[in-house]
């Protein structure tokens, strides 16, 4: 990944290492763990999600060391910080399961899948490589999702709206990929519903 830091390249956690859980920390390394993940925000929201992960531990106040301690590479953190949009996607597609067109509420999720994955540069991007690597970090927040969104599509073949051969991985892989052209286009704030048009279009059964 573009911005990587030497002690990223050295080896210091190998990609399926996953962010150690506040809940089981000292009072002081889960300070650590919540000034980490508040200037990691931070730094993404500025530079993207390439950001210097030694700029990130500078803004906590604390050594590089501390931080891969708590992340061990830069998915573990960008799991980290996306998991709060990850529940909010989950919860989300637990309500839409009960709307009246199956077809509508999945095209809906899709939507607001593409608005969390906007909302740091470069997160689109992370999330498509990953969508088939249960071995990253990122597999943490992505499993659940694909689950989630599974659960709509099947809903919406089973009514006869969506096409038998769409599978949830290529349909989660063209919505990062929408994700992804907004991201490149900030100038048209329309592009991302004129692409999840289409891909309603293509989606339904003919």
């Amino acid at each position: 990944m573009v911005g990587a830091t030497s002690h990223e390249s050295a080896g210091h956690g190998s990609a399926a290492a996953t962010p150690v859980q506040p809940r089981a920390m000292r009072a002081d390394a889960r300070r650590n763990y919540d000034r980490l993940l508040s200037e990691a925000r931070s730094a993404f929201a500025e530079h993207g999600t390439d950001a210097s992960l030694e700029d990130v531990a500078r803004r906590a106040g604390v050594g590089i060391g501390t931080l891969y301690r708590h992340f061990p590479n830069r998915d573990a953190l960008l799991s980290a910080v996306f998991e709060e949009a990850a529940g909010d996607l989950l919860t989300r597609s637990r309500e839409l399961l009960h709307a009246p067109e199956p077809c509508a509420a999945l095209v809906k999720w899709l939507r607001e899948m593409v608005t969390h994955a906007g909302e740091y540069r470069g997160l689109a991007r992370s999330l498509m490589s990953v969508s088939y690597d249960t071995t990253s970090a990122l597999a943490r927040c992505s499993g659940p999702i694909r689950e989630a969104g599974g659960a709509l599509l099947a809903r919406a073949q089973e009514a006869g709206t969506v096409r038998k051969d769409v599978a949830i991985g290529d349909l989660l892989q063209l919505t990062h990929a929408i994700a992804l052209a907004a991201e490149e286009t900030p100038g048209d704030p329309e592009l991302a519903d004129r692409l999840l048009y289409l891909t309603l279009r293509g989606l339904k059964d003919s």
